[in-house]
């Protein structure tokens, strides 16, 4: 391994300099609004805030797999909040996640509006609300939720510590990317081994589990995060791509992978959703075309 630069942590940590990256302009060591901006409001009972980054699929794609269900109840408005921009920042997401992070949940279907917030989170109140997706014998329902927690616990480590490293950080660590890949392949042998002898997480069952580590998991298997399809060899990983290739071949997967992205083809972007005919008639391609 090569010597970094040493560093010695002062005795009291002060917030002095920007951290550096491709995210340095919305990190802060402080809670709270920077600014007072209300939230849009849809005609649906479900108001979504959130942007296509992994865990912001997980509520999309759950969402459409209840509408694929016949759920008429889980029709949605999908609103956009760009991160980059600090969108999420704003007082009214605020006040829908204290935590400033995207997914959003706000469920104004009863008498006082609810408010769901982190994507583990709202997966469990919908499967809930809605009865699908979640076993409810004892035994499966333990499996499935331990490994919607299992993902939750684990993500962080692949985004916040793999990702950031590898892609994102101004300056390559070798100890800090030999770590967390080491990390995140460890988790993925986890998910083979598991997938060796079940067709999905929790059994043979599609649950809230699969929605939840397929966006993050599935995602490096098939390549699309961080450019780390070589460096991490993930095509060793073959029940893990054979259950990737799987929940692919979902159509309500391919639906809620394309609401509120802004990245890739045009035509699998789909900046806000309100209406199931949105997919046919406002993706960025349909949008942008000559009149």
């Amino acid at each position: 391994m090569t010597d970094a630069p040493a560093y010695t942590p002062p005795k009291v940590w002060i917030w002095n300099k920007a951290s550096g990256g491709r995210f340095a302009n919305i990190n802060r060591p402080v809670s709270g609004p920077t600014h007072d901006k209300d939230l849009p409001v849809g005609r649906h009972p479900l108001q979504l805030y959130s942007l296509a980054t992994p865990n912001g699929q997980k509520v999309t794609i759950m969402l459409e797999e209840l509408l694929a269900l016949g759920h008429a109840g889980a029709e949605y408005d999908a609103w956009l909040i760009r991160i980059g921009d600090g969108d999420q920042f704003g007082s009214g997401f605020v006040g829908v996640n204290p935590n400033s992070k995207i997914p959003a949940l706000l469920d104004r279907g009863g008498a006082k509006p609810i408010r769901v917030f982190e994507s583990g989170a709202i997966l469990l109140y919908l499967a809930e609300k809605f009865g699908a997706f979640l076993p409810t014998e004892a035994g499966a329902r333990a499996e499935c939720l331990s490994w919607l927690f299992w993902q939750m616990g684990s993500a962080p480590y692949v985004g916040g510590g793999f990702g950031h490293f590898y892609a994102y950080a101004p300056a390559k660590i070798e100890y800090a990317i030999d770590r967390f890949a080491m990390e995140t392949k460890r988790q993925l042998d986890v998910l083979d081994r598991r997938l060796a002898e079940n067709q999905y997480l929790a059994g043979e069952d599609y649950t809230i589990a699969d929605v939840a580590v397929f966006p993050w998991y599935g995602g490096l298997a098939k390549g699309w995060l961080y450019g780390a399809e070589e460096f991490l060899q993930v095509r060793e990983y073959k029940h893990v791509q054979r259950w990737a290739d799987a929940i692919l071949e979902r159509p309500a997967v391919a639906r809620g992978r394309m609401v509120n992205r802004v990245s890739g083809e045009p035509s699998g972007q789909l900046h806000e959703r309100h209406d199931a005919s949105d997919f046919q008639t406002r993706t960025q391609d349909k949008i942008n075309a000559p009149k």
